[in-house]
């Protein structure tokens, strides 16, 4: 039964972790994967090696939840398109990105618009980064003690551009 695609499948739609109990062969079939992070993306910690490494299967899964991040493959984690879609579900996937994702301005910001505290995975020079810095504090003001220690000596100019962004974004409504 843990190899009959019928009895899988129902399985799988009911609960996607029932994933786990399928047969190596159908941990490595795309649609009863597909199936199972559709509903949830953890459910990716048992698909097959070669189905962690599927674009289009890592991206529903991390769509349904960015932490599934951390159980795609390397290639996936140092994939812009997969992390992108992982942070932006949840910040704190930033943490199971490649070292390279996690210095790259655009997807540490897309991280931190999620969750101010995903600057704790970013790389040292991005913490260091003004920028960088303020979109945090932005979205959790407490996340200013993550900061470079220089930043953290910059609090009121931090906190003072939070400000400015927020009465910014106040009189565009």
């Amino acid at each position: 039964m843990k190899g009959d695609k019928d009895v899988v499948l129902t399985a799988v739609t009911q609960n996607a972790f029932a994933l786990h109990g399928a047969s190596e062969e159908m941990k490595g079939d795309k649609g009863v994967v597909l199936v199972a992070v559709t509903q949830n993306g953890l459910a990716l910690n048992n698909a097959s090696k070669e189905l962690k490494g599927d674009k289009g299967v890592v991206l529903v899964a991390v769509t349904q939840n960015g932490l599934a991040l951390n159980n795609a493959s390397e290639e996936m984690k140092g994939d812009k398109d997969v992390v992108l879609a992982a942070v932006t579900q949840n910040g704190f996937a930033l943490q199971s990105a490649s070292e390279e994702m996690k210095r790259d301005k655009d997807v540490v910001l897309a991280a931190l618009k999620q969750n101010g505290f995903a600057l704790q995975s970013a790389s040292e020079e991005l913490i260091g980064d003004k920028d960088v810095v303020v979109a945090a504090v932005t979205q959790k003001s407490s996340a200013l003690g993550i900061a470079s220690n220089e930043l953290k000596g910059d609090k009121k100019s931090c906190l003072g551009r939070r400000r400015n962004q927020g009465n910014e974004a106040r009189d565009e409504n």
